[in-house]
This record gives C-alpha cells, structure tokens and sequence, in this order.
C-alpha cells in the first residue's frame, strides 16, 4: 500500500520497543510534520482471547496518512504491530491493558523525534485514529512542539470506553484524563462518526467538557460516519478543514 505511493518503510529503535514506520521517500521543505498513529489493530480475536499478533488487518491511519494531499506526513504503526509479535519484549498486555502504558508512550515519543528529525521539521501535528487518538494526546501532554491534536474515533478516556462496554478495564494503561490540565492549551479538534457504536461521540463530549474554560479543543460530530466509515474517502476535505491554518 504505502510502497505504491512512494513511501518508505522505516524501522525504528525507540525505547524498549521496535517500531514500523512509513514515510514519503522525499521530504518538502516545511517546519511542520503530521504524524499519524495507528488504532489498537487486531488486538483481540474474540471476547476473551487478544489475538496472538496485534497488526492490524485494515490500517486505517495509514490510509489516512496516504490520503492527506500534500504537505509532510509519516505514519508510526503501535508496538508489536508489523514486526512480529514474538520478539521481546512483546507481552500480549501491550495490546490489551497496557496498550497506553508509559513504556508505549514513551517509544513513540522517541519515535516521533526521530522522524521529526528526518524531515527537518519544528512542529508536528499528531493525527490518532481510535486507540492512537488517546496516543496523540498523551504525546502532546508531554512534547513543546506540537501545535494541533486531530483524533478520528478517538478513545480518549479508556476508563469511560470500559465502563460504556463492560469490559475488563486497562489498568496498566495512562488516560488522558488525568492530564487535562497540561492539555487546555493544545489546539484539538476530535472527529467523530454520528454512528459510531465503538466510540459512541457522547464519551468524547464528556471528555472535552471536562476541560477548564479557555481550552482549545472542539468535538465535530459527523452524520453517516461510524467508526471505520467514511473517513478515508473524505479524508482530503477533512484534512484541508481542520489540520491546515
């Protein structure tokens, strides 16, 4: 996929983790980079049994990334995604209740400066697709350099998400939530689809009122989208309505 539109394929040492990256073999000369981080994949195959390798079957954020029309863009895949879910230190945790865990963040911390670097950017603006929303947020909770937060689907609030499904909750895993003080001031927009039955777009409301006022973050709720549709079509005009100044 990423191949026939002349991206490359990077693998990056980022804390204890490897992880798959893609990025456009040429780089345009701009300060800014937009990072897309991939959902939870294929984390469970079935109720109760996580999957033995959490890639995932469908990669979303990666097509986003691919649709974006111009500008610099790379996608970051989630540890244990791509490369092989047997190698250390890859624990079925890290795609099941860890799968925010500080370790996970601080790799694709790591991750994301690395590929800053190669595209001699200053500023990034981080795009999550579901699970990789609550990334994207975690990320910019501790980075100086990001200048909007776009999250599609977004889980950001896994204690909500859990308790909405009545699943096992993600003990091992940070929660935005807890850093809604750091976040104010970050430019947000979250997408979401009116039909969403995974993120129902009323966890997301709840998410963004609980912010102080002033805050920076705005939730659009679009009809005839769900979880996985429409986005990818319409990605081109979203992306132009809400990641560009």
């Amino acid at each position: 996929m990423a191949q026939g539109q002349h991206w490359q394929a990077l693998e990056l040492e980022a804390g204890i983790f490897r992880l798959q990256a893609f990025a456009s073999q040429r780089w345009d000369k701009d300060d800014v980079l937009t990072l897309y981080l991939e959902g939870d994949g294929f984390a469970w195959r079935n109720a109760r049994q996580p999957s033995l390798d959490p890639t995932p079957l469908n990669p979303l954020a990666l097509r986003l990334a691919l649709a974006q029309p111009r500008g610099n863009a790379a996608y970051l895949g989630r540890p244990c995604q791509y490369l092989g879910s047997s190698s250390a230190p890859c624990q079925t945790r890290y795609w099941t209740g860890a799968r925010f865990a500080e370790e996970v963040v601080h790799s694709l911390d790591r991750a994301a400066e690395q590929l800053k670097q190669r595209a001699g950017a200053q500023r990034l603006v981080l795009i999550g697709y579901s699970g990789g929303g609550a990334l994207a947020l975690l990320l910019a909770a501790r980075r100086n350099d990001v200048v909007r937060v776009i999250t599609v689907a977004g889980n950001l609030d896994h204690a909500a998400w859990t308790g909405h499904h009545r699943v096992t909750p993600l003990l091992g895993s940070l929660n935005p939530v807890a850093l809604r003080p750091q976040l104010a001031g970050v430019e947000q927009v979250h997408l979401l689809g009116e039909q969403d039955r995974t993120i129902p777009p009323r966890l997301v409301e709840s998410f963004v009122a609980g912010y102080p006022p002033g805050n920076r973050a705005q939730v659009s709720v679009l009809a005839g989208f769900d979880h996985r549709c429409c986005w990818v079509q319409h990605w081109a005009q979203l992306w132009q309505q809400h990641a560009v100044d």
